[in-house]
Protein backbone atom coordinates (compact mmCIF):
# COMPACT_ATOMS: atom_id res chain seq x y z
CA UNK A 1 0.00 0.00 0.00
CA UNK A 2 2.80 2.41 0.89
CA UNK A 3 4.50 1.74 -2.45
CA UNK A 4 1.47 3.11 -4.29
CA UNK A 5 1.47 6.46 -2.42
CA UNK A 6 4.17 8.19 -4.55
CA UNK A 7 2.51 7.01 -7.73
CA UNK A 8 -0.82 8.34 -6.54
CA UNK A 9 0.69 11.76 -5.71
CA UNK A 10 2.35 12.00 -9.13
CA UNK A 11 -0.90 11.00 -10.79
CA UNK A 12 -2.82 13.68 -8.92
CA UNK A 13 -0.24 16.32 -9.81
CA UNK A 14 -0.33 15.37 -13.49
CA UNK A 15 -4.11 15.36 -13.42
CA UNK A 16 -4.12 18.85 -11.86
CA UNK A 17 -1.60 20.03 -14.46
CA UNK A 18 -3.68 18.69 -17.33
CA UNK A 19 -6.82 20.30 -15.94
CA UNK A 20 -4.98 23.60 -15.56
CA UNK A 21 -3.67 23.45 -19.15
CA UNK A 22 -7.15 22.63 -20.41
CA UNK A 23 -8.41 25.73 -18.57
CA UNK A 24 -5.70 27.88 -20.22
CA UNK A 25 -3.67 28.30 -17.05
CA UNK A 26 0.14 28.42 -17.19
CA UNK A 27 3.17 30.05 -15.51
CA UNK A 28 3.50 33.80 -16.17
CA UNK A 29 5.30 35.13 -19.21
CA UNK A 30 8.67 36.86 -18.99
CA UNK A 31 8.41 40.53 -17.94
CA UNK A 32 10.60 43.23 -19.56
CA UNK A 33 12.20 46.31 -17.98
CA UNK A 34 11.85 48.86 -20.78
CA UNK A 35 12.94 52.14 -19.19
CA UNK A 36 14.76 53.67 -16.22
CA UNK A 37 14.82 57.47 -15.82
CA UNK A 38 16.13 60.05 -13.40
CA UNK A 39 14.71 63.60 -13.68
CA UNK A 40 17.46 65.32 -11.65
CA UNK A 41 20.27 62.80 -10.84
CA UNK A 42 18.96 62.41 -7.28
CA UNK A 43 16.09 59.92 -7.69
CA UNK A 44 15.06 57.47 -10.40
CA UNK A 45 12.24 55.21 -11.55
CA UNK A 46 12.15 51.98 -13.54
CA UNK A 47 9.14 50.68 -15.50
CA UNK A 48 8.42 47.18 -16.81
CA UNK A 49 6.02 45.47 -19.20
CA UNK A 50 4.28 42.38 -17.75
CA UNK A 51 4.31 39.17 -19.74
CA UNK A 52 1.27 36.91 -20.17
CA UNK A 53 -0.38 36.23 -16.80
CA UNK A 54 -1.08 32.57 -17.62
CA UNK A 55 -4.77 33.04 -16.87
CA UNK A 56 -4.07 33.44 -13.16
CA UNK A 57 -3.53 36.31 -10.74
CA UNK A 58 0.15 37.23 -11.04
CA UNK A 59 2.34 39.03 -8.53
CA UNK A 60 5.31 41.17 -9.60
CA UNK A 61 8.30 42.12 -7.48
CA UNK A 62 11.38 44.13 -8.40
CA UNK A 63 14.65 43.17 -6.77
CA UNK A 64 18.09 44.74 -7.13
CA UNK A 65 21.60 44.72 -5.79
CA UNK A 66 24.51 47.09 -6.32
CA UNK A 67 27.57 45.97 -8.17
CA UNK A 68 30.01 44.35 -5.76
CA UNK A 69 27.26 43.51 -3.25
CA UNK A 70 25.69 40.11 -2.63
CA UNK A 71 22.67 41.19 -0.60
CA UNK A 72 19.46 41.60 -2.64
CA UNK A 73 16.96 44.39 -1.95
CA UNK A 74 13.32 44.72 -2.95
CA UNK A 75 11.81 47.81 -4.54
CA UNK A 76 11.28 50.52 -1.88
CA UNK A 77 8.20 52.14 -3.54
CA UNK A 78 5.79 50.56 -6.03
CA UNK A 79 3.29 53.47 -6.02
CA UNK A 80 4.96 56.81 -6.78
CA UNK A 81 5.95 55.93 -10.36
CA UNK A 82 2.55 54.50 -11.29
CA UNK A 83 1.55 50.94 -12.35
CA UNK A 84 4.34 48.44 -13.03
CA UNK A 85 7.07 50.70 -11.69
CA UNK A 86 9.55 51.11 -8.89
CA UNK A 87 10.61 54.49 -7.50
CA UNK A 88 13.96 55.04 -5.76
CA UNK A 89 14.04 58.13 -3.54
CA UNK A 90 17.18 60.03 -2.49
CA UNK A 91 17.80 57.60 0.35
CA UNK A 92 18.02 54.69 -2.07
CA UNK A 93 19.87 56.45 -4.92
CA UNK A 94 23.64 56.61 -5.35
CA UNK A 95 25.47 58.08 -8.35
CA UNK A 96 28.47 56.41 -10.00
CA UNK A 97 27.03 53.10 -8.79
CA UNK A 98 25.70 50.34 -11.01
CA UNK A 99 22.37 48.79 -10.02
CA UNK A 100 21.51 45.29 -11.28
CA UNK A 101 17.71 45.21 -11.45
CA UNK A 102 15.36 42.27 -12.11
CA UNK A 103 11.56 41.95 -12.20
CA UNK A 104 10.03 38.64 -11.04
CA UNK A 105 6.54 37.41 -11.96
CA UNK A 106 4.83 34.66 -9.92
CA UNK A 107 1.47 32.85 -10.02
CA UNK A 108 0.13 29.46 -8.86
CA UNK A 109 1.65 27.68 -11.84
CA UNK A 110 5.20 28.99 -11.49
CA UNK A 111 7.39 32.06 -11.96
CA UNK A 112 9.63 33.84 -14.47
CA UNK A 113 12.15 36.69 -14.35
CA UNK A 114 13.15 39.51 -16.68
CA UNK A 115 16.62 39.93 -18.10
CA UNK A 116 18.72 41.96 -15.64
CA UNK A 117 18.93 45.70 -16.29
CA UNK A 118 22.20 47.50 -15.47
CA UNK A 119 21.59 51.09 -14.37
CA UNK A 120 23.99 53.94 -13.59
CA UNK A 121 21.91 56.92 -12.45
CA UNK A 122 24.40 59.41 -13.93
CA UNK A 123 23.60 58.23 -17.45
CA UNK A 124 19.81 57.92 -17.30
CA UNK A 125 19.02 61.58 -16.56
CA UNK A 126 16.08 62.84 -18.60
CA UNK A 127 14.87 66.13 -17.06
CA UNK A 128 11.36 67.49 -17.09
CA UNK A 129 10.67 70.21 -19.70
CA UNK A 130 11.57 73.83 -18.90
CA UNK A 131 8.81 75.94 -17.35
CA UNK A 132 7.40 79.49 -17.55
CA UNK A 133 8.01 79.95 -21.28
CA UNK A 134 7.22 83.59 -22.14
CA UNK A 135 7.22 85.44 -25.47
CA UNK A 136 7.52 89.20 -26.00
CA UNK A 137 7.93 91.46 -29.04
CA UNK A 138 10.67 94.07 -28.67
CA UNK A 139 10.93 97.25 -30.80
CA UNK A 140 13.95 99.20 -29.51
CA UNK A 141 14.46 102.67 -30.96
CA UNK A 142 16.75 102.76 -34.01
CA UNK A 143 17.34 99.00 -33.77
CA UNK A 144 15.98 95.94 -35.46
CA UNK A 145 12.79 94.56 -33.78
CA UNK A 146 12.89 90.99 -32.46
CA UNK A 147 11.04 88.27 -30.56
CA UNK A 148 12.31 87.85 -27.00
CA UNK A 149 11.95 84.28 -25.61
CA UNK A 150 12.52 83.47 -21.91
CA UNK A 151 12.05 80.37 -19.74
CA UNK A 152 13.10 78.77 -16.44
CA UNK A 153 14.83 75.42 -15.74
CA UNK A 154 12.69 72.44 -14.64
CA UNK A 155 11.47 72.83 -11.08
CA UNK A 156 13.19 69.69 -9.74
CA UNK A 157 16.63 70.42 -11.19
CA UNK A 158 19.26 72.14 -9.02
CA UNK A 159 21.25 74.22 -11.54
CA UNK A 160 22.42 76.95 -9.14
CA UNK A 161 24.81 74.66 -7.28
CA UNK A 162 26.14 73.17 -10.52
CA UNK A 163 24.91 69.72 -9.54
CA UNK A 164 23.34 69.48 -13.00
CA UNK A 165 24.16 71.63 -16.04
CA UNK A 166 21.47 71.98 -18.70
CA UNK A 167 21.57 73.00 -22.34
CA UNK A 168 18.51 74.27 -24.17
CA UNK A 169 16.98 74.06 -27.61
CA UNK A 170 14.15 76.19 -29.02
CA UNK A 171 11.83 75.47 -31.91
CA UNK A 172 9.22 77.68 -33.54
CA UNK A 173 6.93 77.58 -36.56
CA UNK A 174 4.20 79.64 -38.16
CA UNK A 175 0.88 78.14 -37.12
CA UNK A 176 -0.17 77.20 -40.67
CA UNK A 177 3.06 75.39 -41.62
CA UNK A 178 4.33 71.93 -40.69
CA UNK A 179 8.09 72.56 -40.41
CA UNK A 180 9.80 73.68 -37.23
CA UNK A 181 12.76 76.07 -37.15
CA UNK A 182 15.23 74.96 -34.45
CA UNK A 183 17.79 77.08 -32.54
CA UNK A 184 20.39 75.86 -30.03
CA UNK A 185 20.54 78.24 -27.04
CA UNK A 186 23.40 76.71 -25.03
CA UNK A 187 23.10 77.23 -21.27
CA UNK A 188 21.28 80.58 -21.44
CA UNK A 189 17.59 80.81 -20.55
CA UNK A 190 16.72 83.55 -23.04
CA UNK A 191 16.98 83.94 -26.79
CA UNK A 192 16.35 86.49 -29.58
CA UNK A 193 14.63 85.64 -32.86
CA UNK A 194 15.17 88.31 -35.54
CA UNK A 195 13.75 86.86 -38.76
CA UNK A 196 9.97 86.64 -38.51
CA UNK A 197 7.14 87.09 -41.00
CA UNK A 198 4.72 89.93 -40.18
CA UNK A 199 1.09 88.89 -39.81
CA UNK A 200 1.93 85.31 -38.79
CA UNK A 201 1.04 83.53 -35.55
CA UNK A 202 4.05 81.59 -34.22
CA UNK A 203 4.15 78.53 -31.96
CA UNK A 204 7.20 78.18 -29.70
CA UNK A 205 8.53 75.33 -27.53
CA UNK A 206 11.72 74.68 -25.57
CA UNK A 207 13.43 71.56 -24.20
CA UNK A 208 16.60 70.81 -22.21
CA UNK A 209 19.34 68.22 -21.89
CA UNK A 210 22.01 67.49 -19.23
CA UNK A 211 25.70 66.88 -19.92
CA UNK A 212 25.11 63.13 -19.61
CA UNK A 213 21.65 61.96 -20.47
CA UNK A 214 18.74 62.62 -22.77
CA UNK A 215 16.61 65.47 -24.10
CA UNK A 216 13.48 66.26 -22.13
CA UNK A 217 10.07 66.35 -23.72
CA UNK A 218 9.18 69.64 -25.42
CA UNK A 219 7.48 72.17 -23.18
CA UNK A 220 3.82 73.04 -23.78
CA UNK A 221 3.35 75.35 -26.76
CA UNK A 222 3.28 79.11 -26.33
CA UNK A 223 2.05 81.32 -29.16
CA UNK A 224 2.36 84.95 -30.25
CA UNK A 225 0.83 86.99 -33.08
CA UNK A 226 3.27 89.07 -35.13
CA UNK A 227 1.67 92.40 -36.18
CA UNK A 228 1.46 93.29 -39.87
CA UNK A 229 3.52 96.44 -39.26
CA UNK A 230 6.29 94.48 -37.57
CA UNK A 231 9.01 95.77 -39.94
CA UNK A 232 12.09 93.64 -40.04
CA UNK A 233 14.24 96.18 -41.97
CA UNK A 234 17.25 97.57 -40.22
CA UNK A 235 16.70 101.29 -40.88
CA UNK A 236 19.81 102.27 -38.95
CA UNK A 237 22.04 100.41 -41.37
CA UNK A 238 20.47 102.03 -44.42
CA UNK A 239 20.77 105.51 -42.92
CA UNK A 240 24.43 104.88 -42.21
CA UNK A 241 25.03 103.65 -45.77
CA UNK A 242 23.29 106.73 -47.23
CA UNK A 243 25.31 109.19 -45.12
CA UNK A 244 28.57 107.43 -45.91
CA UNK A 245 27.79 107.47 -49.65
CA UNK A 246 27.01 111.20 -49.56
CA UNK A 247 30.27 111.97 -47.76
CA UNK A 248 32.28 109.98 -50.31
CA UNK A 249 30.60 111.82 -53.22
CA UNK A 250 31.32 115.23 -51.66
CA UNK A 251 34.98 114.35 -51.15
CA UNK A 252 35.31 113.26 -54.78
CA UNK A 253 33.65 116.46 -56.07
CA UNK A 254 35.87 118.62 -53.89
CA UNK A 255 38.98 116.78 -55.03
CA UNK A 256 38.04 117.18 -58.69
CA UNK A 257 37.32 120.92 -58.27
CA UNK A 258 40.51 121.58 -56.32
CA UNK A 259 42.89 119.55 -58.43
CA UNK A 260 41.06 119.43 -61.73
CA UNK A 261 44.07 120.57 -63.71
CA UNK A 262 46.38 118.09 -62.06
CA UNK A 263 43.93 115.26 -62.67
CA UNK A 264 43.59 116.22 -66.35
CA UNK A 265 47.36 116.38 -66.61
CA UNK A 266 47.62 112.92 -65.16
CA UNK A 267 45.00 111.56 -67.49
CA UNK A 268 46.27 113.43 -70.62
CA UNK A 269 50.01 114.15 -70.16
CA UNK A 270 51.70 116.68 -72.62
CA UNK A 271 53.43 115.38 -75.73
CA UNK A 272 57.18 115.28 -75.08
CA UNK A 273 59.48 117.51 -77.21
CA UNK A 274 62.09 116.18 -79.62
CA UNK A 275 65.19 114.72 -78.04
CA UNK A 276 67.59 115.15 -81.08
CA UNK A 277 70.89 116.66 -79.98
CA UNK A 278 71.74 119.98 -81.52
CA UNK A 279 68.17 120.64 -82.64
CA UNK A 280 66.95 124.14 -81.73
CA UNK A 281 63.35 124.04 -80.61
CA UNK A 282 62.97 127.77 -81.34
CA UNK A 283 63.15 126.94 -85.02
CA UNK A 284 59.82 125.12 -84.64
CA UNK A 285 58.30 128.27 -83.16
CA UNK A 286 59.60 130.39 -86.06
CA UNK A 287 58.75 127.81 -88.69
CA UNK A 288 55.09 128.86 -89.21
CA UNK A 289 56.18 132.50 -89.69
CA UNK A 290 58.81 131.50 -92.19
CA UNK A 291 56.42 129.38 -94.15
CA UNK A 292 53.94 132.25 -94.22
CA UNK A 293 56.56 134.53 -95.74
CA UNK A 294 57.30 132.06 -98.50
CA UNK A 295 53.69 131.66 -99.51
CA UNK A 296 52.38 134.18 -102.11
Amino acid sequence: MKENVPSTVVFILLLFLNISLLNGQSPPGKPEIFKCRSPEKETFTCWWKPGADGGLPTNYTLTYHKEGETFTHECPDYKTGGPNSCYFNKKHTSIWTIYIITVNATNQMGSSSSDPRYVDVTYIVEPDPPVNLTLELKKPEDQKPYLWIKWLPPTLVDVRSGWLTLQYEIRLQPEKTAEWETHFAGQQTQFKILSLYPGQKYLVQVRCKPDHGFWSEWSPESSIQIPNDFSMKDTTMWIFVAILSAVVCLIMIWAVALKGYSMVACILPPVPGPKIKGFDTHLLEEAPHAVGCLLP
